[in-house]
């Protein structure tokens, strides 16, 4: 099944798309990568889940990603005495370690950790954003703070800390529970929720041990002062703007936006933009003018992928929002300005052979207007690098690993394919040239590039570059 468009699409399930049907028909109207929120997802459902995901794989011919997003910590308040509290702009509100239930002027917080990390001047904020309280002055087990936006306050609500960096690790027992389940399931990405520094994503890693690839979820404004660190352990990188945009000012989030995803396309890391995108179309069936805007400006930017949540996981037109998704992404494509802007972000390539391989590869592109770039690959890793420069080619990713493949589905402009590895250099150069065919990139008397590692099968090897042409024995075996 060949894509029109190089952006791929991320589908939420959720209650709107729990059947094997709608599933179905979520990846036929454009999903490339289904995600599975361990926040709503039962842990013991996630093997079912991940089964009806494989039968339409298998079905379709086509390596379909699954991404297993972890909840990561919540915090919350406590409880109160009568359920909740009104609490007014300037007054004084205290946050201890009492566990009696709270009132207007104070109330448990069951979190050690934080009262031991907030210093005057910290902003908290409180049920998304409702409430916002700067503190004040700080003691052993509680913290004064100044009631800066009030309201009404209520039992368990969240607790954000945009200013505090919290010594809580990304992952609870939870998460771990979940993390195993995911990878034993078959998980080929894992997001990792509330990550703050790039120690939270080598924990996760060390776990994972190349059985999934990990994905960082930039959602709090700490893991900013530290984000090309971040994104260098990391495999791939996720803009979660709800929650930037909670613990943030707004008008901040689209600049981060931008620097998150240039900063990801720099280290050649895939990168998701996140929330919100089409969040109308929940309860319409067609999108804002402003939300058609937003989805496009993260294509123009060239983010690897563009992700629905509540719309296909609860909203009532998860097909159409995938349907609108899709098409916002192919005319984007369509559009020369798209390619000026992805050719000006281009970075210069690392002084290694497999960068300079992929950059070679990049200028035939240019100078011989070819439409596809056909990469051998085991670990992915060409691959990665030859769509981290963003040609004007789909990479046809040909590997021997269903789990690289199944990986590469996250990756601006990859159509993976699973095959045998090459025997020598002509095998590689003329199945290169079937599959082209094969897959609608090519017809008789065009050329290909070939691109792959020599000895066959070495991972990261990359150091060969070759053009081929596309003959009538080629179309024959397709």
């Amino acid at each position: 099944m060949k894509r029109s468009r190089r952006t791929k699409i991320i589908a939420t399930l959720g209650p709107a798309s729990d059947s094997p049907e709608m599933i179905a028909k979520l990846f036929h109207a454009g999903a490339d990568v289904f995600r599975l929120n361990m926040s709503h997802l039962p842990r013991e459902k996630l093997p079912e889940k991940i089964e009806v995901i494989r039968t339409i794989e298998r079905e379709a011919k086509r390596p379909i990603a699954i991404l297993v997003d972890l909840q990561g910590p919540k915090l919350r308040l406590g409880a109160f005495a009568e359920g909740a509290a009104q609490i007014g702009n300037g007054a004084t509100f205290v946050l201890d370690s009492d566990p009696t239930p709270g009132d207007a002027a104070r109330v448990f917080l069951p979190h050690p950790e934080i009262l031991q990390a907030l210093e005057p001047g910290h902003t908290i904020i409180i049920d998304d954003g409702k409430l916002r309280l700067t503190v004040t002055e700080v003691g052993e087990g509680r913290a004064v703070t100044r009631v800066e936006v009030g309201g009404r306050i209520s039992n368990r609500k969240g607790v954000s800390l945009p200013n505090t960096v919290i010594p809580v690790a990304a992952m609870t027992e939870k998460d771990r529970g979940d993390l195993e389940a995911g990878l034993n399931a078959g998980a080929d990405w894992i997001a990792v929720s509330f990550v703050q520094r790039p120690e939270d994503m080598a924990e996760v890693k060390k776990i994972c041990a190349g059985r999934a690839l990990v994905m960082a979820k930039i959602e709090k404004p700490q893991a900013l002062s530290r984000l090309d660190e971040i994104i260098e352990i990391s495999d791939g990188i996720m803009v979660a703007r709800g929650d930037l945009g909670v613990e943030m000012p707004l008008e901040q989030v689209p600049g981060v936006q931008k620097r998150i995803t240039r900063g990801a396309r720099r280290q050649g890391k895939p990168v998701v933009v996140a929330t919100q995108m089409l969040e109308s179309m929940i309860t319409a069936p067609v999108p804002t003018r402003a939300e058609v805007s937003d989805v496009a400006t993260a294509v123009y930017e060239g983010a690897d992928a563009v992700m629905l949540s509540a719309e296909s996981a609860s909203g009532g037109f998860p097909i159409e929002a995938i349907s609108m998704m899709s098409r916002i992404a192919e005319q984007v494509e369509k559009d020369a300005l798209y390619w000026t802007i992805l050719t000006a972000q281009r970075s210069e390539p690392d002084a290694t052979a497999s960068d300079a391989i992929a950059a070679a590869a990049h200028q035939m592109v240019d100078a011989l207007g070819l439409t596809c770039i056909m990469a051998w690959t085991s670990s992915g890793s060409t691959a990665l690098r030859l769509a981290r420069s963003r040609p004007n080619a789909t990479v046809i990713a040909l590997t021997p690993r269903r789990e690289t493949a199944r990986r590469l589905a996250m990756v601006w402009g990859t159509h993976p394919i699973v095959t045998n590895d090459a025997s020598d250099v002509d095998d590689m150069a003329f199945r290169a040239g079937k599959f082209a065919v094969r897959e609608r990139f090519a017809e008789v008397g065009d050329r290909i590039i070939v691109v792959a590692g020599v000895p066959f099968g070495t991972p990261g090897a990359t150091n060969l570059v070759r053009i081929a042409f596309v003959t009538r024995e080629h179309a024959a075996k397709a």
